[in-house]
Parts: C-alpha cells; sequence; structure tokens
C-alpha cells in the first residue's frame, strides 16, 4: 500500500508539473502555425503533444529517478520501486489541432500496479480535476471555490446521458450496432470525447461514458478520477484493467445495464 504522505507529496507535484505543461500548451493552442504531422496509425501530432511530455518526463526523472514512466510520445522506461507514471500528454488532439478545449493532459501513477492517483487538467478551460485514493475527486475552475465531486445516481439509461469519443471507433471493432443500441436507449447521447467525457461522469454532468478504443496512458488517471468520486471506470468485462483496449465510466446504479449491453 502507498504510504499516505508519499502519496500525498506526489499529487502535489504531479499537479505542479501538469500546470508547466499547459503554459507549454497554451503557446500552441489555436496557432494559425501549428504542424500536425500524423503517426503510425494516421492519428495526428504535434508539438504541443511532443513538448509537454518531454516537460513531464524530464521532471519526474529528475525528481525521482527509479520511477518508471509510459508515455504516448515517448515509450516506457523501467520502474525500480514499484512506482510508475503514465502520461498522455494532450488526450484529445483532434479537438485540440481543430482550436476545441476540451483536450486535457493527463497524468496517472500507479504503484505496484494499482492506479492511486489521477490529474486531468484541461488548458483550454483552465480547469483540473484530480484525486487520490482514499481522498476523493476534486475540481478546480477559474474564480470558484475548490470543489469535491460525485457521480449521479440516475438509475437507468432512458434517463442518462451517454458520451462517447467518435462513432467510427465503435465500427472499426465491429460494435456499430452496440452503438446503435445505447444510443437507443439513453435519454441523450453526445459527443463529448476523450477524457473530457469520463471528467463529465466524474463531476455529476453526465452519467456514463464509454470508449471502444484506450490505451493505458488514456486510462490510468481516470481510474481514481472516477472510483473516487463514487463510480466506476472498467472496461467492457466490468474489470479494472488499464491495459485493456477498451473502457466506461459510469455511476454504480447503471453499471449492470451497460455492461450487459457491452457484454
Amino acid at each position: 500500500m502507498a504510504d499516505p504522505t508519499e502519496l500525498r507529496e506526489r499529487l502535489e507535484f504531479a499537479l505542479a508539473i501538469s500546470e508547466e505543461a499547459e503554459a507549454f500548451i497554451l503557446q500552441h493552442y489555436q496557432s494559425a502555425g501549428l504542424q500536425i504531422d500524423l503517426k503510425g496509425d494516421a492519428s495526428p501530432v504535434t508539438i504541443a503533444d511532443r513538448g509537454a511530455e518531454e516537460i513531464l518526463r524530464a521532471r519526474i526523472e529528475a525528481a525521482n529517478r527509479a520511477d518508471g514512466i509510459l508515455g504516448e510520445e515517448f515509450g516506457e522506461s523501467d520502474s525500480s520501486n514499484g512506482w510508475r507514471w503514465l502520461l498522455d500528454p494532450v488526450d484529445g488532439t483532434k479537438s485540440f489541432v481543430h482550436g476545441v478545449p476540451l483536450f486535457g493532459t493527463l497524468i496517472g501513477l500507479e504503484h505496484d500496479g494499482e492506479c492511486v492517483l489521477g490529474v486531468c487538467r484541461f488548458p483550454g478551460l483552465r480547469e483540473v480535476v484530480y484525486s487520490s485514493k482514499g481522498q476523493g475527486t476534486w475540481w478546480s475552475r477559474p474564480g470558484e471555490e475548490l470543489l469535491r465531486t460525485r457521480v449521479t445516481e440516475t438509475p437507468t439509461l432512458d434517463r442518462a446521458l451517454f458520451c462517447t469519443t467518435t462513432i467510427s471507433g465503435w465500427e472499426s471493432v465491429g460494435r456499430g450496432e452496440t452503438f446503435g443500441e445505447l444510443v437507443a436507449k439513453a435519454r441523450l447521447t453526445r459527443g463529448w470525447g476523450d477524457c473530457y467525457g469520463h471528467v463529465l461522469v466524474a463531476t455529476g454532468r453526465a452519467d456514463v461514458m464509454i470508449d471502444p478504443q484506450l490505451s493505458p496512458w488514456d486510462a490510468a488517471a481516470l481510474v481514481p478520477i472516477v472510483q473516487e468520486a463514487g463510480g466506476h471506470f472498467v472496461d467492457w468485462a466490468g474489470n479494472v484493467n488499464v491495459e485493456s483496449p477498451n473502457g466506461l465510466s459510469v455511476n454504480g446504479e447503471l453499471l449492470t445495464e451497460v455492461l450487459g449491453l457491452l457484454a
């Protein structure tokens, strides 16, 4: 089990370095000269993605050289002490390059394989949502008091707001029909996707967010953020597993119904 004092110190550190990454990202946000490159999977990447991850990695390596790091842009360095950081410098790069502020910087931390800390900072909104094990989930907004958040208690899908990232993702994993069922059953469906959709669940503004395609750096920060808000972040089999290729955030009332549709 992670030491509570060390975990608190690591959370303060994660918040500080996420703020530093935010400042770098905002230098390039809505820039007319922004260069967009394509990775091997045809997903976009920019100087903001690469530069922000370089900042995060450099700060972590300087402060905790024994910690492992897994980042979207620069791969993995092994841990020798049981701690591993999982970094997505710009989750929602497609939103970023289109000038839409619903992208976030995700910093997750594992201790002996358990996700114990998560920070999701939204540079375009100047907001941050964060959590550590046993300490609740907190939402900081400009000009507002720090707020402890909870998921909704919406009991059934026909009363729920369902979010997802991209319809084509459902088609690419052969689950377009399942997406259609969810849309038909939910009260309202919106494409407020990537980490923003999951944080909507953790802050009680949406009821379920489902992603058919995820990577470990997408999921790790979201596990404690959703859990500490009283919800569940699980894969489509109902397991807490950041290595799974899919995931969802949901309140406890809806969990069984949603997993039944995804089974």
